[in-house]
């Protein structure tokens, strides 16, 4: 899901409002059947498939609605794409980036200069050889107020991209921006064939044209209701990687039990979670298929929305915070699979200057402080006005989630209510207004697209669409931080924003949520961090016998 929503973007948000959130229609298990994520030994791999076979049934969550990257903005989208079509950068299993389509990456001296060296004889799927052009209309179809793009924002401080030799791009900036230059290891990033997509105009992506790109599985087949096609690239450009999966048959079971059914059962080969399904237990108890959690960006948190309600107050949100038993909800929300989240960017971002992050880190609790919260509630003058959250229709994730928010707010003297919103209306919170009204906050899944805090903390500064009650309290500071390409100075920067987020709260932390990946015993080798969404996370699966 990309960082910040874009005109763009929003038909999608209602359709594919059941992946934003995470749903499930089964009740978690309790809490003693939950078992524990150990947070430092999340995976990045499984071991490779060792046999060629000839499909893998994989499973997502709803059908794509798109699978143009520009427009591969969810979760469905990416994990389809992620094998197709390639980026600048590429992100690797453990979430650090190498070269990708682009070998070098030279930027000059004010940062506002950035030149891409291509990747030579590489080849799409038709046989024609990639080129500047072909990078340089790839990105420079997301510049400009007029941009289709879902990832627009990452392109709003570039002035101008150009083909600049046979096997350079340059990109000049507005200003500095190390969001952009980042972001080239995602969607935002990826290259697609200048000639496929033009003539295949509005088209391309969508089921009757496919795409065109270099990734090392080729666009097949989709029918639309029924399934997505790919097909191992044989002519692909990277003769060290040559996948064992012949073809890859994406399905679109929606309803959770049912694809938890299909797993177990066998008539489906993988899927990932990015939520902890409800049938988690039943999946790790299977003598069928082996359970991985994988390294994440992705975090649970309940979003302030209405800066006139009770969660308008500072004082009312720190207080609902510290009430709030993080260690019991992903034990009973997620069935373990869960790590309580003292902040929203949780230490799988910290892909430089570590050890500045970990100092800070350690400075938050995810302990309740009963009474603490409530010396604050009564600071607030003991407001009696209802705290009404958002609940997504059959949703057992945000019906558990509430609940125990519910009995956090009255343990410390809060009226904590509830209003149930259709799966199909949910997405509408995002981006209307009118749809929030009578609402003071709803549940969401969110993360940094690269490993980098501030792909989080962005989103509170002034006016970006994640900051629905106009929290101010990092503005010159966040500013500063998107232009500082010196990685110390910046997570300097970024640990103090990290602070101020912390304690003002517009969204407030609950947890942090490792990817679940099911994998059929007879495949093995899919990649299961959040990686799987940028990258060719299939390239290494194939058969174990």
């Amino acid at each position: 899901m990309v960082n910040k929503l874009t005109q763009a973007g929003i038909a999608v948000i209602a359709i594919a409002g059941l992946a934003l959130t995470g749903c499930s229609g089964k009740s978690p298990t309790s809490a003693a059947t939950a078992k524990t994520v150990d947070m430092s030994n999340l995976a990045s791999t499984t071991p490779a498939g060792t046999t060629e076979i000839a499909n893998v049934n994989w499973n997502l969550p709803y059908e794509p609605s798109n699978i143009d990257p520009q427009f591969t903005w969810n979760y469905a989208e990416n994990t389809a794409t992620a094998n197709l079509c390639e980026s600048l950068l590429r992100m690797n299993p453990d979430l650090s980036t190498s070269p990708g389509l682009a070998t070098k990456v030279t930027t000059s001296g004010d940062d506002k200069t950035i030149v891409y060296t291509i990747r030579p004889n590489v080849k799409f799927w038709d046989g024609t050889t990639m080129t500047a052009e072909d990078v340089a209309y790839s990105l420079a179809r997301q510049v400009g107020p007029n941009a289709k793009t879902y990832w627009s924002d990452y392109f709003q401080n570039v002035a101008s991209v150009k083909a600049t030799g046979p096997l350079q791009v340059t990109v000049t900036m507005k200003q500095p921006d190390i969001l952009f230059t980042q972001a080239m290891a995602s969607a935002a990033g990826a290259i697609v064939e200048k000639a496929g997509a033009v003539k295949a105009g509005q088209a391309f992506g969508t089921p009757s044209a496919g795409v065109m790109c270099t990734g090392p599985f080729k666009f097949g087949s989709w029918s639309s209701g029924k399934n997505l096609v790919i097909e191992r690239n044989d002519a692909y450009w990277d003769q060290n990687v040559k996948p064992k999966a012949k073809q890859i048959t994406f399905s679109f079971i929606a309803d959770e039990s049912t694809a938890v059914n299909a797993l177990r059962s066998g008539d489906v080969d993988g899927q990932f979670f990015y939520l902890p399904p409800a049938g988690l237990p039943q999946l790790e108890k299977s003598s069928n298929v082996t359970t991985t959690f994988g390294k994440s960006f992705v975090f649970w948190t309940l979003a302030a929305i209405n800066p006139g309600g009770p969660l308008g107050d500072q004082k009312i949100r720190q207080a609902l915070s510290l009430a709030i038993d993080r260690a019991a909800l992903t034990k009973v929300v997620f069935q373990g699979a869960g790590i309580p989240a003292p902040t929203l960017a949780g230490p799988a971002t910290w892909g430089y200057e570590k050890q500045t992050f970990a100092d800070a880190y350690k400075k938050f609790s995810v302990s309740p402080d009963i009474a603490k919260a409530k010396q604050l509630v009564q600071d607030a003058g003991s407001p009696t006005t209802p705290i009404v959250l958002a609940v997504q229709g059959s949703s057992a994730v945000h019906e558990q989630t509430a609940s125990l928010i519910q009995a956090a707010g009255q343990a410390i003297g809060l009226n904590v209510q509830t209003k149930v919103i259709p799966v199909e209306q949910f997405g509408n919170l995002y981006f209307d207004k009118t749809a929030r009204k009578g609402l003071d906050g709803f549940f969401t899944t969110n993360y940094s697209d690269f490993a980098d805090p501030m792909g989080v903390y962005n989103f509170f500064e002034s006016g970006n669409s994640h900051d629905y009650i106009g929290w101010n309290g990092a503005d010159a500071d966040i500013a500063k931080a998107l232009q500082t390409t010196d990685e110390a100075q910046r997570a300097q920067l970024a640990v103090d924003i990290q602070t101020k987020v912390t304690e003002g709260l517009p969204w407030i932390p609950l947890a942090y949520e490792p990817t679940t990946m099911i994998q059929n015993k007879r495949i093995s080798g899919a990649v299961p961090s959040f990686a799987y969404l940028y990258a060719p996370w299939a390239a290494t699966l194939g058969g174990t016998k």
